[in-house]
């Protein structure tokens, strides 16, 4: 995926979980808009590099967003709007081996039952397999060697956890994509200490038949692609 002009910056401090203060490399203090709703824990210090966006947008309130954090391994993709569209491309050119062989993409389909109403990221159909539901997580928690998610309670993953469960008792493909945005970790594992309950129910909807990938996105100078995946790890027992 291409990404817009970046600018290079110092991150003072973010505040009020959008915001973003940032001197620029040409000495321009700014507020810029940082599209993260998590914690960004291992994500973000006063004094780290960062790369920046701008839009010439007048409706906007704020003319920057934050794209980019580097904590001293490489960047971290901290701008989540990304990710979608990054597996999105990753998965129309064969470069996640799971989910090839399917002719239709579709993004932010809806998925509806007698109960409820949900949005996912990514269906997939006229393949040689099920049809593929596919929700897409932004993951950048860095403990110890592994790349962890949530980085804060999640609600809404919880919910989705249910609806990839219920399509694969309804005989689809329901999938998982935990975008790793980051260079740095050897695999991937659930933050229990985060978030048990999210991490008790992805054991249970693994079981029951959705899948779990962990691709690595890498950063390159104006754009980013998926290289790779790395394993995925879950303890059978929460400690």
């Amino acid at each position: 995926m291409q990404l817009p002009s970046l600018t290079q910056g110092v991150l003072h401090r973010r505040y009020k979980r959008f915001l973003a203060d940032i001197t620029l490399d040409d000495g321009r203090e700014i507020v810029a808009h940082c599209p993260n709703t998590g914690r960004m824990t291992s994500c973000w210090q006063p004094g780290a590099p960062v790369q920046v966006s701008h839009s010439d947008n007048p409706k906007r309130k704020l003319a920057w967003t934050l794209e980019r954090v580097d904590m001293g391994g490489g960047w971290i993709g901290v701008h989540t709007g990304r990710v979608n569209e990054v597996i999105a491309e990753a998965i129309a050119a064969g470069g996640i081996e799971s989910l090839k062989g399917y002719q239709t993409l579709k993004r932010e389909v809806v998925f509806n039952t007698d109960d409820h109403r949900a949005r996912l990221d990514i269906q997939l159909s006229d393949g040689k397999s099920a049809d593929a539901w596919v929700e897409v997580k932004n993951a950048t928690l860095l403990l110890g060697d592994q790349v962890q998610f949530p980085d804060a309670v999640t609600e809404r993953g919880l919910k989705h956890l249910n609806v990839l469960a219920e399509l694969v008792a309804n005989g689809n493909r329901g999938v998982l994509v935990f975008a790793i945005n980051r260079s740095e970790g050897t695999s991937f594992s659930v933050a229990d200490s985060v978030d048990p309950a999210y991490g008790q129910r992805l054991r249970e909807v693994i079981e029951l038949g959705v899948e779990v990938v962990a691709p690595r996105l890498i950063h390159h100078p104006q754009s980013i692609t998926v290289e790779g995946t790395l394993p995925v790890t879950l303890p059978s027992a929460l400690e």
